[in-house]
């Protein structure tokens, strides 16, 4: 994703370097435009970044993302209105994945948002989406007591994610990491640096997100650097994300979310309540959605050749067009390629009926060729608790 050319002709914006993009250029890391932002691919080989992330740490430079503080005694309301799920119950220190989406019932972007204090919230949103997220919470804000603030430019966000991050991260913060439990957030120091400390992340393992003053960025990424140094902790860029994210069947905005779809869409209306007082923008379609019979559903697939499926290949049923790849991979983790994709719920139903296997093949459009593939339970890996 980039930005477009202005209006008024000329060349496209140059995009937005982070806080620590010199720090990428020194490690050589390959860096790409994304989102408008100036953003590292991969260091070197982004199948050892992933595979670091899995046994290891990986340390990820995530500033890019966007960033909304929501505060005033009518904050917690207003997101309530805003927002599919309802942060008004959430406790001070506690975050919650959500959903912000449009009249119809469209997805706008997925969300975390941390409640910090009672009338004080973060809300954490995809790069690509940022200026759209922050016209909604500001017009459904307008009628409560808050106040909606980007504060993306406040702020640098580093990730630190895998088995050995508590280890590694352990030593260098004030904070029992033992006691910090999973989707919470807590005021820290870390290497000497005023930072909110939360315990999420995009890649199915442990970890750690850290939100810190933009000037402390390079002595984090450092002294998290050297921390780790001897439990193999590496540089990891966008495409090491993107695989491991895929593999935990988290899904992306762009491929399995979208202004097209909903919640129910993509097998996530667990985050809508429908029944909260007051209503939300969008209650009334997604109400009707929740009623009505699915017109697609996402599901997981292997592919036993090395033809990988990606984004937009067509999904076949007994030779039949039958849904679509929204995302797809190598997986490093599995050693076959991997996808999601949306279908038909009948074919969904048939394709993991063990009394109907042989009665018809599933399979992946790949460049002309259709490329047996298995259908299998989202996600496809799961860490050891």
């Amino acid at each position: 994703m980039t930005d477009s050319v202005p209006a008024g002709g000329g060349q496209p914006a140059a995009p937005r370097r982070t806080p620590l993009t010199a720090i990428h250029e020194e490690l050589g890391a390959s860096l790409t435009d994304f989102a408008g932002w100036l953003m590292p691919l991969r260091y070197g080989s982004e199948t050892a970044e992933h595979n670091a992330v899995r046994t290891a740490a990986g340390l990820f430079d995530l500033s890019h993302m966007g960033e909304f503080s929501v505060t005033g005694p009518g904050a917690a309301a207003a997101l309530d209105f805003a927002v599919t799920g309802e942060p008004s119950a959430l406790t001070p220190g506690r975050a919650r994945y959500t959903m912000i989406c449009a009249e119809d019932g469209g997805i706008i972007d997925d969300l975390i948002v941390y409640r910090l204090a009672g009338t004080e919230f973060l809300v954490v949103a995809n790069a690509a989406n940022t200026a759209s997220v922050g016209a909604a919470l500001t017009q459904r804000a307008a009628g409560y007591d808050a106040a909606v603030t980007d504060r993306t430019a406040g702020y640098a966000l580093i990730a630190v994610q895998g088995p050995r991050s508590a280890a590694i991260l352990g030593p260098l913060t004030s904070i029992d990491l033992a006691g910090v439990k999973y989707y919470a957030s807590y005021p820290a120091e870390v290497a000497d640096c005023s930072v909110l400390l939360a315990r999420t992340g995009y890649t199915g393992e442990d970890g750690f997100e850290i939100f810190a003053a933009p000037p402390d960025a390079g002595h984090l990424w450092a002294e998290l650097s050297r921390a780790g140094a001897a439990d193999g902790l590496v540089p990891a860029g966008l495409a090491a994300r993107d695989t491991l994210r895929l593999e935990a069947g988290m899904p992306l905005y762009g491929n399995e979310l979208s202004a097209d779809l909903t919640p129910f869409d993509a097998g996530l209306g667990r985050v809508v309540k429908l029944d909260k007082p007051g209503g939300f923008v969008g209650r009334d379609a997604l109400a009707r959605r929740a009623q009505e019979p699915a017109a697609r559903q996402l599901i997981g697939l292997t592919v036993q050749s090395r033809r990988v499926p990606r984004h937009g290949y067509g999904v076949l049923w007994d030779g039949q067009p039958a849904g679509v790849v929204t995302s797809g991979a190598p997986s490093p983790t599995l050693g076959v390629p991997i996808a999601m994709a949306y279908v038909r719920p009948d074919v969904a139903a048939s394709a993991s009926d063990p009394a109907r296997a042989g009665t018809a093949d599933l399979a992946v459009d790949v460049r002309g060729r259709a490329e047996p593939a298995t259908l299998v339970e989202l996600p496809f890996y799961r860490r050891r608790s």
